[in-house]
């Protein structure tokens, strides 16, 4: 038998590597460096597409955000233009005659346009200590006109100073009789009736402070995020919820005839108008009021307003019935325009405080006057048609009314009103709000003036915030 030459093995047969034991090696063999890099290089790229992913996901779920908010903005500003116009056909047909709309005959909170919602933010004339916001339109007739009132009655309006009452007089006023450094301002006093209430920005001496009291996201009521400064447990206003430069009531009628003006109608004009008008006793009364007035030829005893002509035609034997009949007829006046008169029906405390004080009345009586007149209005929601409730509520010998009726001071008629409207869109996201004003003293409802106020923030109180929001949002 041959036997090969160890020189004469395959070329490709290689020994194999044997343990002590003279047996074939087994198990993993081991890593050359170069498969090593690879794995760590591939773990590097796996983790930084992990990580690119999650970047790009997390940006997504974040423009979602965006879109969402986007979305939930176009949608609240959607639901405000429709609430101004809302509102404008609330005015159109529950505002006739000088009439403030009642709050129960139209929607004011939570009010739905698609998946947005709406909410008219008012102010409740009768509690000066509400916990939650109070809905529906600001009527501008219960304010002070910051273009007509004196600085006697601006003297004590909330946080006024003597000062700034008569810095708004030197703005206003046409000869700049008080001198004031308005360069170190920038600028120079206006000189002319004032536009807006905003103005009062730009007067001497303002301060946030002064002009919107503790109430600075203007929502009439105390925030949680508000100090009460005076630590007396209530909201106090400043001067912007207290003035208004709208106040105007039309002295004609529709048709532009004008009513009869009791100075200078005859006697038997009186009569008749008193006689049209269903007036029971109407000769004696119209007498009695003309005799009122033209004491003799030579001597006239003018009067001075409405509420002086209600004293007078009670006087001549005139009921509150014969009264409401007879007052859409007559006017003291023969301007085409009344202004600055305040609405007694839905003034507030401090701007009738400051009204009565401004003509001399003590605080004591005149705060006591202003209870007794908020109780009685209150009370008799019903026969609030003409000032001559005022009569009964405060007596006829009361000082406030003797100091009344000097003067063409109150009305029971309105014709500008606020709609001061907040927005969510879906979900409570997208939050807006627009200051609305409008003026009916034309005829139908014209809208005057617009303000953002979104930048004061949440207005709605935390009712609306758990409500609308903290439940709705998925």
């Amino acid at each position: 038998m041959k036997t090969r030459h160890k020189s004469q093995l395959p070329i490709n047969t290689r020994p194999h590597r044997t343990s002590p034991l003279g047996n074939r090696a087994s198990g993993p063999q081991p890593c050359t460096p170069q498969a090593g890099s690879v794995l760590i290089i591939v773990l590097w790229i796996s983790l930084g597409l992990v990580s690119i992913a999650l970047y790009f996901a997390n940006s997504m779920t974040y423009e979602l955000r965006a879109s969402d908010n986007r979305v939930g903005g176009m949608a609240a500003d959607q639901a405000v233009e429709g609430a101004a116009r809302y509102v404008s056909y609330v005015l159109q047909n529950f505002a006739t005659n000088g009439t403030v709309p009642d709050t129960n005959l139209f929607n004011t909170a939570a009010v739905s346009i698609g998946e947005a919602r709406f909410w008219i933010v008012g102010r409740n004339p009768s509690d000066q200590k509400p916990a939650t916001p109070t809905f529906g339109l600001v009527d501008e007739g219960a304010k002070l006109n910051l273009n007509t009132v004196n600085t006697n009655v601006l003297a004590y309006l909330p946080n006024m100073t003597t000062d700034f009452a008569q810095a708004i007089l030197d703005w206003r006023g046409t000869n700049g009789s008080i001198s004031l450094d308005y360069a170190t301002q920038g600028y120079t006093a206006k000189n002319a009736p004032f536009e807006t209430i905003d103005e009062l920005r730009l007067v001497y001496g303002a301060t946030m402070g002064l002009l919107a009291g503790e109430d600075v996201n203007r929502n009439g009521i105390l925030d949680p995020n508000e100090k009460d400064l005076n630590s007396n447990g209530q909201m106090d206003p400043g001067l912007l919820d207290c003035v208004t430069v709208y106040t105007r009531e039309p002295n004609f009628y529709a048709d532009e005839s004008s009513p009869t003006n009791v100075n200078t109608a005859t006697e038997s004009r009186l009569i008749t108008c008193f006689k049209n008008c269903g007036v029971s006793s109407a000769t004696a009364a119209a007498t009695a009021l003309y005799r009122s007035i033209h004491i003799s030829p030579a001597r006239l005893n003018t009067c001075s307003g409405t509420l002086d002509l209600a004293v007078r035609c009670r006087t001549a034997g005139l009921n509150s019935s014969d009264f409401a009949r007879v007052a859409p007829c007559l006017t003291t006046s023969t301007n085409a325009y009344l202004r600055g008169r305040v609405n007694v029906n839905t003034a507030t405390a401090p701007v009738l405080t400051a009204l009565f004080m401004g003509l001399d009345i003590d605080e004591s009586t005149a705060s006591g006057a202003v209870q007794t007149l908020i109780t009685y209005r209150d009370q008799n929601a019903g026969n609030l048609a003409t000032v001559a409730w005022v009569i009964d509520a405060l007596g006829n010998k009361n000082p406030v009314l003797t100091a009344l009726v000097r003067g063409d001071f109150l009305t029971t008629h309105s014709y500008q009103f606020t709609a001061d409207i907040a927005a969510t869109g879906p979900f409570g996201r997208g939050y807006r709000r627009v200051k609305f004003i409008f003026d009916t003293s034309n005829g139908g409802p014209v809208l005057i003036y617009r303000q953002d106020l979104s930048r004061l923030g949440w207005a709605l109180g935390e009712d609306a915030r758990q409500s609308w929001i903290a439940k709705q949002t998925p």
